[in-house]
């Protein structure tokens, strides 16, 4: 059983405006992710998501399809665990 980890992404690109946060959150529902999401005022997607390596994956292969999304950079890093129970919008 893959152990689990929480990440943080900035996503930079044409990330606002796009319905990116509303993608990652019902994404991160359906593969039973946890954690947050939300706009910054520099016009970047900030993102911290906790579940396995290959469940994070899938998440961001399904923020990259998305229509209108275009996702130009990506900062990652690996974060301490947290106690939570649900993805939401910020």
């Amino acid at each position: 059983m893959e152990e689990k980890i929480r990440m943080r992404y900035v996503f930079f690109g044409r990330v606002q405006g796009v319905g990116f946060r509303y993608r990652a959150q019902y994404a991160a529902r359906a593969l039973n992710l946890t954690g947050w999401v939300h706009n910054r005022w520099d016009g970047a997607v900030e993102m911290e998501v906790q579940g396995t390596r290959s469940e994070i994956s899938e998440l961001l292969k399904m923020l990259y399809e998305g229509s209108f999304i275009q996702i130009t950079d990506v900062e990652s890093e690996k974060l301490v665990l947290e106690s939570e129970s649900s993805f939401r919008v910020r």
